[in-house]
């Protein structure tokens, strides 16, 4: 049992720790709140000083922000409706006896370790290639026109390889949940003679049902921030295509070189960003607890 001595010696010694990580989020959240309210552009240095409201007004009234905004909701909406609808079925099919399971798992979850870049430009130049790529090859063998993926559909695109990458995740967190499931109940529902899409529906869809709120929860945030790939890929086309709220926020600060309207997105971003995560973790809590 820890005394009251032991609980301050740990607070002690977990102080600088706790200190450490606070500066090193405050820091970054000031300056760029700073930086959001100056003129800051790196092609005219001489234009500087306090801006107001500006730097928000020019990054909200961009024709590309509105875009932005859609095309980052449909890539989280899509990749989180891809990974659990797939994640629950291929947790199904490992979750039952088959020869090479070890082998058959690693497989599974090999792309999560993937770094995002490298995924990115595989996808890329080994499948996505409209010339010389798996997909364009496979097309000229049975007798059809090569598809250019990224060119004209290139949200759909990423989506298609943020999901590969996150698959894992999601069909890991699902199995386990899954072999957390008594046996005896789906046997005793299999012996009343209900058929398997019964005990699917009644018995396991709602034994998944927190940890795919989880999975909707940290996918989510990190689902948000998707960037990478995108840059690999499209660079955010044809026009505004592909452009997410990340990638709008880089090409006004590394691209146009306006370092104080960049700072004015990433405030936003941070905002929307804190919205969504406080209605999601408001309906997992509810979901959690019941």
């Amino acid at each position: 049992m820890s005394t009251q001595s032991s609980r301050a010696a740990a607070r002690l010694m977990l102080s600088p720790t706790v200190i450490l990580l606070l500066i090193w989020m405050i820091v970054p959240l000031a300056m760029t709140l700073w930086f959001s309210f100056q003129r800051y552009n790196l092609l005219y240095p001489e234009r500087s000083g306090w801006n107001d409201f500006a730097n928000y007004t020019r990054f909200v009234a961009s024709p590309a922000f509105m875009s932005a905004i859609a095309n980052t909701l449909i890539l989280v909406v899509g990749v989180l409706v891809i990974t659990i609808v797939l994640g629950i079925l291929i947790a199904l099919l490992i979750d039952q006896p088959l020869w090479g399971q070890g082998a058959v798992r690693i497989l599974t979850i090999s792309p999560f370790f993937i770094m995002p870049p490298v995924a990115a430009l595989i996808w890329k130049n080994m499948f996505m290639n409209p010339t010389n790529g798996l997909f364009a090859e496979a097309s000229k063998f049975l007798g059809l026109s090569p598809y250019d993926f990224l060119g004209q559909a290139p949200l759909a695109s990423i989506i298609l390889i943020v999901a590969w990458q996150w698959l894992p995740f999601a069909t890991l967190i699902l199995l386990t949940a899954l072999q957390s499931l008594s046996s005896e109940e789906l046997e005793a529902a299999e012996m009343d003679g209900a058929p398997a899409i019964k005990r699917f529906w009644y018995i396991m869809l709602p034994h998944l049902a927190r940890s795919i709120t989880v999975v909707v929860l940290i996918q989510t945030i990190f689902l948000l921030g998707i960037f990478g790939e995108i840059l690999v890929t499209t660079n955010g086309g044809p026009g505004t295509a592909s452009t997410t709220l990340p990638y709008l926020i880089y090409k006004e600060a590394l691209l146009d070189f306006d370092v104080g309207t960049a700072a004015a997105g990433g405030v936003v971003a941070v905002v929307l960003a804190n919205i969504v995560a406080f209605f999601a973790m408001r309906a997992i809590g509810k979901n959690l607890e019941g």
